[in-house]
């Protein structure tokens, strides 16, 4: 990313008047040399001028005139010492980082050296006048302080000048510090002061600092003077006591307390002097031992008495140690003890401080303090500090004790939520390798052999990879051993990690550890083979690493491959350039059909990846031959119309990015480009919208770039070719860009995709910004292109209901040429402005932004005030408009003008509509809903800039009337937005039931609106009789039938009314909001003239927000005020009012206060979430500044968790109440992002208080408790990553956890004791605890690290016992949990022997104690173990960790032995688990004697025997029996199916495959049947995508008697899911194959089963699934006859049938599923009917499917389109273009080549007329469902504001109209035309209805009222749809007529 860089402020010296004259006096003395009258005439030029660039000139110009005097020609006089003087007071009197001061004392700094004492005695005099005379003005301090620092910045003679006054220069800073401190203590809750008051205490903390160490020799000589009690020692004292204040007080930032620990520690090594002693009293002040200290003077411990103080704050350690690294030197000759002893102790003390600390920053200090230790150590032994070497060695070794907690601290902080943590952790973890390195001769000399480095890579490379501190570990051992030796351990490395790219949150970490990999392993790889081997070097190279990215680019999910692009390939192109052409030939060679698998990229797609990144990195570019040269065109013009979006991506970047932006854009791209865009416009993936512009605004970049270089070219050149040549190009990019906005231009239509205008308005508002639509002579002036209907079309787009699309257009308008746009003329405006009027109070929400970017359009036009008044004269309004004071007005002042008026008329109007409001709500729902004018006022005041505003008077009296307006306007609507039940507080029944409730609600809010609006629809007259205007009686009847004076009626519903009351409440909070926030504040401290509100105003706007957020139950209204309220708190904390400064935390504790003490009685508003109260805290705590010590939040949270926790009496009203708000307002506060790192501190109380609440008697808090336990769930472990709700990426370990929230350790563990107490399930009694469904839920998400050390005071263990005890729960979900939870406790090297363990307590036999729910608990324990183990990737070998010896013995909990079927499910599950095909801890030859019993007991179970399920179980069956049938079903679909291979069920050897098979699927109970035929469908789409299915079925499976058993289960099934999966078994059985079917003893004909299945097909038709299996069968079944008998298949009745149904099936109302399926079946009919010869269907069959085809590549569903795509792959080669062949293209390309094909195949078939009519119909459109289509969206737009019905975003009718119109004007030429003649009445029929269409179009049109493009936009697309079609079908048959074949 590239920063602009940040330019410093020049100002000029100013001086008052008195000084500067004395000053310029001084200098104009006669006497002296010519050279000082130079010098001082120089100084007086500088004096007097006022522009600080002249002044540097001049005081530079000083700096060299004061080099050149010469000590011998110099004479030394007053004048010289006044020029002296004058350049020291210009230096003391500029700001530090002024430029000016630099120059200044860069001057100072020329002066020879005989005269170099006398200007530092002239700086001392200045700069000690300025320390003599500062007053107390705080503000004065700083300059000073700046002043003092900048004289050791650099400046030598400011150094000197320095100790010359140290005697004073230390007293001022102390006296500053000093009165810094007292002023902080009452600052409480002003934030921006106290921010600024930080700032400068950290100034004067450094500069001290500064001083103390620029002047050690001073201060030491001086303290061993004779005087003890100097000057100098009490100034140090009184120094060290402000350090030590500021260490202590945790209200200081930690920028100034770490500076404030190096100030302690370098002021004690001035003062001791730099030996052994310092380290002495450095290690007391960490150890609070004062008797460590005693050899420092007497007077330095006293002065840090409070740093000794055992209850000092924890961080005053870490900033000690910060202090010493920083301070002390550690690197260079050998040193004492005490130094070595201190370097050893500094990580013990940062280590204590891990569990203590809990906020996140402090956490960051102790990372970067470790990490700096450990530079320093590394520093001591590479310096020889160690003296014996033996002791610090021994220390820093690997294995070493410290090492080993140094290393836990990594592994517990490398995945905090922090970077800069992480990222220090690494540092750390490096630094500490190498420390071992240095202690260990053996890791020095050979690391490869080094125990250490061996066992730690091993442990790193076994963790899990969603670990990310692992990666970065990994990289430092690859900087450190080399990538040889990591991939000598795993092979597989770069492959395990590129399968990782694809998860957003690993990519960036497993990229970068790739990077170091391959770097590396190319260097040692050159290294190892010399200069000869480099070749067989790269090849080993290219194999390791870019072919297994091929693969993964070829084969992978385009989804999982976006990031390889982003951080991956790029990377390995810059290591190896020369890689791109291995890459480019491996791809070429790989055959051009061979697409992979679905949903990747491909071959084409990986080329196109690599080349695109390779010419991004400027590997390659077009000129060295990339088109055509590299890279077939013809593959890059596949490419851009690819069906996937990456791969078209992948080709336009390819095209666009270039390293260089000059680089001439050649005329192949141009083409190129020409063939992309027209079908890539439409793309409903924002992404992929967002990426086209992107990559085609760096290739108009480009245009520009290299137009304007070959511009300056042609005007230098000679050359006239290359002139010449330079034109012609220039001439290209003019016609290029005009092709390119007349398509953009040309696409913006009524009834254009939401897709298509917004990519088209994107890059024409990027052409606008890069070129222009000026008018003009310039080469990119593109003016002239727009015409003004195209202008108008773009402004007709401010109407669509999308915000965006109103956005982009609104800003195009203003880049227009205004001819075109047409503004300027008086009508035109004054239309728009009318309907902006009307729009505004439309009932429709979306008109109101419609009307809001009107008026800002009309903003900037001089003739809107005017217009206003026209419009207020129609109405009837007195207004009058602001006059423009200056004729010839500039823009910003016509800006404010008109805004100025626009905002008074709207206020005007809406002044009156609230006035009728009041009086009836009802009316005012219907006609005049408040809203829009309220939002049109909001966004014309966001236009206006309010800095510099020249009207004020008339906006203060527009923004007073404004604040009035909005609260009467609230006052109207709050009655039904702060009801107890505002959704449904208008029910639309009319039953007897409700009418009680309706009453009460009546009485409850009492609205100002009496009408009995509440049971039914109003209709109110458009002119309200008299009545209406007062209160109505309530037991008016509705009146249903009111025409009204003029016949006219308003529909009013329940939704209106309650739309207008929220949507009016979210305006006000807008409106109030945005005044607040941008206008500025009428303050005393300001001129009255600037500021516009008041404080008083804004402390009432607050109070709004306040009864709003605190009242209000309609959860819209209380989210739009806290919106407002947000910007509020915002400008409060930024206001210069310290009235208004200190508000929000005087509001914060009143309302913590009513919190406390509210009850049922309160006016607090107590739903079940505490409705708006958790808001309005949220939005005063978020506003404090992240910057500050947080004392807001720290406050607020420890009352909040103090009221969380449960009382300790019982629970009362006043109890559970505010307990209740207080969960409700921690868990919007746990959620709130904004808050940030500064929250964790308050996690552990909360967790506490969630757990605590669940043990309440009352519903409420156990709700609340249940919510903010969720809340922090997710704030801890992270926003769930998947669907997996155990996903191992939202875990952490047991140490991290505890680490971070060390208070939970003692608090889940004595919880979770006391709820396995109560789990017993022998006393026969449910106890179940309250807490511990929530206990179990956090600890399953906690797994231990191998990378713990085995002796751990945070582990994992303790918890073991109790969660094995929770199993023996009389609770099914309790057992469940706890299994689920010991997963995670048992690291995997210990799994076999818990397993072993756990097995052993169950009994070896039944006996009459058996407890069922101990066993149940226990073997779900062994089942999720056993399931952990086998998908652990990293799991030991299963040698010596045998559990056949403790499983086989208890076989009989498996038998008919044990009646529980729960538990024998269970054990069942266990046995599969075991047995299966995942490795399991059973060593072999005991694994196939325990499958042969296993296979003995599932023979003789119930599934098996002569009875069957139901003879045994009955037929209902006791509790689980299900469960026990499908545990035998999945053990025996194992054995059978699976992998019957693994059971020795191979066939031939035995048949009880077949056998068990069998008996699945005839069981009784249909779940069994499922599952067997799911696993069978399966195994059969496996097989097939293994290249076993395409008609090469395996011989041996499934056995004839199996298909014949799936036949009759066809035939028979009465299960519809059973059924549907069956159907699917059958349809993948029967692709290229025949079946036998059988119906009891006749078989069927397939005819027959055709017939049937269709049946099954039209029957089902509302049950999606077996719709779609049974349609899908029986297209297998028509594709077989076709093929089977080409001939006879037209006799086959039944074909009809199909074709109607997979016609039927592409209906737009269809579900996805089904359209997804008649897909499927088209493009798999494609070469076998749809393009056929012989026209197996005939022609209207044919054509009917073709239509269906044609209507899915215009489906809203995307994958539904892509699929139906593919009918391009299936056609016959002789029908396609070779270009394309076996290429997947994108549905619009699709769409055209399928409608340009069919023409092809109607010629084919010799019905060219026919084909003529057919397109022709479809051009006109089905007439009928349009108009039944538009009346039911009419009758919805007036009933429902939001309901739309089922409306297709994506299609575009207009440009399947013009589509369908090419296409006919092709099919013309073809032969065969005269053949029209014959079918006259048809033609006739067509022109008939095309003229009738055409003239009810025009009437219809003709009836609409003004500008309907924005007063009822939907039907005059939909009206001009039909004109646009009528049009051209007029225009076809016009053609027809002409050539003479229609008469």
């Amino acid at each position: 990313m590239v920063t602009k860089k940040k330019t410093v402020k020049v100002e000029a010296v100013v001086l008052d008047k008195d000084r500067r004259d004395k000053l310029i006096v001084s200098l104009s003395v006669d006497g002296g040399d010519e050279w000082i009258r130079k010098l001082a005439q120089t100084l007086q030029d500088c004096l007097v001028l006022t522009d600080p660039m002249q002044q540097i000139q001049l005081v530079k110009k000083a700096g060299s005139q004061l080099e050149l005097l010469s000590e011998e020609e110099t004479s030394r006089g007053p004048l010289l010492q006044a020029c002296l003087h004058t350049m020291a007071l210009i230096y003391t009197s500029l700001l530090a980082k002024n430029p000016l001061r630099r120059a200044s004392a860069s001057a100072l700094s020329s002066v020879p050296d005989w005269l170099q004492e006398q200007t530092v005695i002239c700086l001392s005099a200045c700069l000690s006048d300025s320390l003599a005379t500062v007053g107390s003005d705080h503000s004065s301090y700083s300059h000073l302080i700046d002043s003092i620092t900048a004289c050791l910045d650099a400046f030598p003679l400011g150094e000197r000048c320095i100790h010359r006054l140290l005697a004073e220069v230390l007293p001022f800073l102390h006296k500053a510090l000093s009165e810094y401190l007292q002023l902080n203590s009452g600052l409480a809750g002003r934030h921006v002061v106290q921010a600024q008051l930080m700032h400068s205490c950290l100034a004067a903390v450094k500069a001290s600092m500064l001083v103390v160490q620029r002047s050690q020799e001073l201060i030491s000589s001086a303290l061993q003077a004779v005087n003890p009690h100097c000057t100098l020692q009490l100034t140090l004292s009184g120094l060290l006591d402000c350090y030590t204040h500021i260490l202590t007080d945790e209200n200081f930032l930690q920028a100034v307390q770490s500076t404030a620990g190096m100030a302690v520690v370098l002021l004690t090594r001035s003062v001791m002097g730099s030996g052994d002693g310092v380290a002495a009293v450095v290690a007391g002040l960490l150890q609070v031992s004062e008797q460590s200290g005693e050899c420092a003077p007497v007077w330095l411990t006293q002065s840090c008495r409070g740093l000794y103080d055992s209850g000092r704050p924890a961080g005053v350690s870490l900033y000690l140690c910060h202090g010493a690294l920083a301070m002390l030197n550690w690197r260079g000759a050998t040193q004492g003890p005490q130094r070595e002893q201190l370097l050893l102790l500094v990580p013990h003390t940062l280590l204590a401080l891990d569990t203590s600390v809990k906020e996140s920053s402090t956490a960051m200090v102790v990372a970067r303090v470790l990490t700096l230790w450990s530079g320093a150590a590394l520093e001591s032994l590479q310096g020889g500090l160690s003296s014996p070497p033996g002791l610090l060695h021994d220390s820093l070794r690997g294995g070493s004790e410290l090492q080993g907690h140094l290393l836990e601290h990594v592994y517990t902080h490398w995945e905090h939520p922090l970077d800069g943590v992480r990222h220090q952790t690494r540092a750390l973890f490096k630094n500490l390798l190498l420390l071992h390195q240095h202690c260990s001769p053996l890791a020095f000399s050979d690391p490869y052999r080094d125990p250490y480095f061996t066992q730690l890579t091993h442990n790193l490379l076994g963790l899990e990879w969603h670990q990310r501190g692992k990666y970065g570990s990994l990289a430092c051992l690859v900087e450190l051993l080399g990538a040889g030796y990591l991939l000598a351990l795993d092979p597989q490395l770069p492959s395990r990690l590129l399968g990782l790219m694809g998860d957003q949150t690993l990519a960036p970490y497993a990229s970068d550890l790739l990077e170091r990999l391959f770097v590396s392993h190319k260097a040692q790889l050159v290294e190892e083979g010399g200069t000869g081997a480099t070749e067989a070097g790269m090849e080993r190279w290219h194999q390791t690493w870019v072919t297994p990215l091929l693969q993964v680019l070829c084969r992978a999910r385009l989804d999982q491959t976006t990031y390889i692009l982003d951080y991956f390939l790029p990377k390995l192109l810059r290591c190896s350039p020369s890689s791109l052409a291995h890459m480019v030939h491996a791809l070429q060679a790989t055959p051009p059909c061979s697409a992979g698998p679905p949903g990747s990229r491909g071959a084409l797609g990986a080329l196109m990846t690599c080349l695109r990144a390779a010419r991004a990195q400027g590997v390659v570019q077009s000129e060295e031959g990339l088109w055509g040269g590299l890279v077939p065109l013809f593959l890059l013009r596949q490419a851009l119309v690819h069906k996937h979006d990456q791969v078209r991506m992948d080709a336009l970047g390819l095209l666009c990015e270039s390293h260089r932006r000059t680089e001439v854009l050649t005329s192949q791209e141009m083409e190129l480009l020409h063939h992309f865009l027209p079908s890539s416009l439409n793309s409903q993936s924002p992404g992929v919208r967002q990426l086209t512009v992107s990559l085609l605004k760096k290739l108009l970049c480009r245009v520009k770039d290299s137009g304007q270089s070959l511009q300056r070219r042609l005007v230098q050149e000679r050359d006239q070719g290359q002139k010449d040549r330079d034109q012609y190009i220039l001439d290209t990019y003019k016609e290029f860009l005009c092709w390119l906005c007349e398509s953009l231009f040309g696409v913006l239509l009524p009834g254009a995709s939401f897709s298509t205008c917004l990519t088209a308005l994107h890059l024409l508002c990027q052409l606008a910004h890069l070129f222009t639509f000026n008018t003009g002579s310039d080469v990119f002036a593109l003016g002239e292109m727009v015409t003004p209907a195209q202008a108008q079309n773009v402004l007709y787009c401010v109407a669509s209901n999308f915000l965006e699309v109103k956005q982009l257009a609104s800003a195009l308008l203003r880049q227009l040429p205004p001819s075109a746009v047409g503004l300027q003329e008086p009508g035109r405006m004054q239309t728009l402005l009318q309907a902006a009027l009307d729009l505004s109070t439309s009932t429709k929400p979306f008109d109101s932004v419609t009307a809001a970017h009107l008026f800002n359009l009309f903003l900037r036009q001089p003739a809107l005030p005017q217009a206003l008044l026209l419009c207020a004269q129609e109405q009837g309004i007195s207004f009058q408009p602001p006059v423009l004071t200056q004729p010839q007005a500039f823009e910003a002042l016509i800006l404010e003008t008109n805004t100025l008026a626009v905002v008074q008329y709207l206020l005007l109007c809406l002044k009156t509509e609230v006035v009728k409001a009041e009086s009836s709500l009802l009316l005012a729902a219907a006609s005049y809903p408040l809203y829009g004018r309220a939002h049109c006022i909001t966004a014309a005041l966001q236009q206006l800039n309010t800095g510099c505003l020249t009207l004020t008077g008339q906006w203060r009296n527009v923004m007073s009337e404004l604040i009035t307006v909005s609260y009467r306007m609230s006052d109207v609507v709050s009655p039904v937005v702060q009801s107890s039940s505002p959704e449904g507080l208008i029910p639309m029944d009319t039953d007897s039931e409700t009418s009680a409730g309706l009453q009460r609600i009546l009485q409850e809010i009492q609205p100002r609106d009496t009408n009995d609006f509440f049971t039914s629809v109003r209709e109110l007259d458009t002119e309200p009789s008299g009545q209406e205007n007062g209160p109505a009686d309530p037991t008016d009847r509705p009146q249903h039938d009111s025409t009204g004076g003029s016949g006219e009626g308003y529909r009013v519903t329940a939704q209106m009314v309650l739309v207008c009351c929220w949507r009016s409440m979210k305006e006000v909070s807008m409106v109030l909001g945005q005044v607040c926030q941008s206008l500025p504040l009428q303050t005393s401290s300001k001129h009255s003239d600037q500021g516009l509100i008041t404080e008083e105003q804004v402390e009432g706007v607050g109070l709004y927000f306040r009864q709003q957020l605190l009242q209000s139950r309609h959860r819209g209204a209380f989210e739009l005020a806290y919106v407002g309220f947000v910007r509020l708190t915002d400008m409060l904390r930024r206001s210069g009012s310290r009235t208004l400064q200190q508000l929000p935390g005087r509001w914060l504790t009143e309302v913590l206060q009513e919190v406390k003490s509210s009850d049922p009685s309160s006016k607090l508003c107590a739903t079940r979430r505490s409705a708006g109260i958790p808001f309005y805290i949220q939005a005063l705590l978020s506003s404090e500044p992240k910057s500050s010590s947080c004392s807001l939040l720290k406050m607020t949270m420890r009352e909040l968790t103090a009221l969380a926790m449960p009382s300790p009496d019982r629970a009362t009203d006043q109890t559970t109440v505010p307990q209740v708000h207080a969960l409700n307002i921690l868990r919007a506060l746990y959620r709130d992002t904004r808050l940030g790192e500064n929250i964790i501190p308050f996690v552990s109380e909360g967790m506490q208080a969630a757990v605590l609440g669940f043990t309440s008697p009352v519903w409420a808090v156990r709700n609340s408790s249940t919510l903010l336990f969720s809340t922090l769930i997710t704030r801890i472990f992270g926003v769930k990553k998947g669907k997996d709700e155990h996903s191992k990426e939202n875990r952490m370990t047991g140490r991290e956890f505890f680490t971070r929230f060390p208070a939970l350790y003692p608090f889940l563990l004595s919880q979770l004791e006391e709820a396995a107490a109560s789990v017993d399930s022998d006393r026969g009694q449910v106890i179940l605890h309250p807490s511990l469904f929530l206990l179990l839920l956090v600890l399953g998400r906690l797994f231990p690290s191998p990378m713990d050390g085995s002796s751990s005071p945070l582990g994992l263990a303790p918890f073991m016992p109790f969660i094995i005890r929770c199993g023996r729960s009389a609770v099914y979900r309790t057992r469940e949990m706890a299994a689920r939870a010991l997963v995670p406790f048992v690291m995997v090297t210990q799994v076999p022997s818990t397993i072993q363990t756990l097995l052993e307590d169950l009994p070896l036999e039944a006996g009459p104690r058996t407890q069922q729910n101990h066993i149940h608990g226990i073997l779900l324990q062994v089942l999720f173990l056993l399931r952990s183990y086998q998908t652990d990737t990293h799991r030991p070998q299963a040698a010596g960790s045998d559990i056949s010896q403790a499983l086989r013995p208890r076989l009989w909990l498996a038998s008919r032995q044990n009646l529980c079927l729960v538990t024998r499910a269970v054990f069942v599950d266990v046995l599969g688990a075991v047995c299966g095909p995942l490795a399991a801890p059973v060593g072999d030859s005991e694994l196939k004697e325990l499958r042969e019993e296993t296979l003995a007991l599932l023979m003789a179970s119930e599934l098996v025997t002569p009875g069957g399920p139901s003879a045994v179980c009955g037929p209902s069956g006791p509790p689980g029996t299900t469960q026990y049938l499908l545990s035998l079903a999945r053990l025996a679909l194992s054995a059978s199916v699976e992998s019957p291979l693994l059971w020795g069920m191979e066939d031939g050897n035995t048949s009880r495959g077949p056998l068990l098979l069998g008996c699945l699927l005839q069981c009784p109970h249909y779940e069994v049947r499922e599952l067997a035929l799911g696993e069978v469908l399966r195994r059969l789409e496996r097989e097939r995508d293994e290249g076993k299915g395409e008609g090469e079925r395996s011989s041996h499976w499934p056995q004839e008697t199996i298909i014949s058993n799936l036949t009759t289960l066809a035939l028979h099934e009465a299960h519809p899911q059973s059924l549907a999966k069956v159907l699917q078994v059958l349809s993948v059985l029967s692709v290229n194959s025949d079946l036998l079917w059988r119906d009891s003893l006749r078989n069927l004909t397939q005819t027959e089963v055709l017939e049937r299945v269709l049946t099954l097909a039209e029957g089902f038709a509302h049950s999606v699934e077996l719709h779609c299996a049974s349609l899908t069968l029986a297209s297998r079944l028509v594709v077989h006859l076709v093929h089977s008998d080409p001939q006879g298949v037209a006799a086959v009745a039944c074909l009809g049938r199909w074709g109607a149904l997979v016609s039927q099936s592409c209906g737009v109302e269809q579900n996805a599923e089904v359209k997804m399926m008649a897909a499927e079946v088209l493009v798999n009919a494609t070469p076998t009917l749809l393009t056929s010869p012989n026209l197996p269907l005939g022609v209207s069959h044919t054509v009917s499917l073709w239509r269906g085809l044609f209507t899915l590549l215009q489906d809203e569903d995307q994958d539904v389109r892509d699929r139906a795509a593919d009918f391009i792959s299936n056609l016959p080669t002789h029908l396609l273009n070779p270009d394309v062949a076996c290429v997947s293209v994108c549905p619009p390309v699709a769409l055209d080549m399928g409608v340009g094909l069919l023409c092809q195949l109607f010629q084919l078939w010799g019905q060219v007329p026919m084909g003529i009519l057919t397109l022709t119909e479809w051009l006109l459109g089905d007439l009928e469902q349009e108009t039944a289509t538009a009346e039911a969206t009419g009758l919805d737009e007036e009933d429902f504001l939001f309901e739309k019905g089922d409306l297709n975003l994506w299609a575009e009718p207009v440009q399947w109209a013009r589509l369908l119109h090419r296409h006919l004007g092709v099919l013309f030429k073809a032969p065969g035309l005269t053949a029209l003649n014959q079918n006259q009445a048809e033609l006739l029929r067509l022109s008939a209805q095309a003229e009738a269409l055409s003239l009810a179009t025009q009437q219809a049109l003709e009836g609409l009222p003004a500008l309907p493009q924005f007063s009822c936009t939907i039907e005059h697309a939909r009206l001009a749809l039909q004109q646009e079609r009528a049009t051209l079908a007029l225009a076809i048959l016009g053609t027809l007529r002409q050539t003479g074949l229609s008469g």
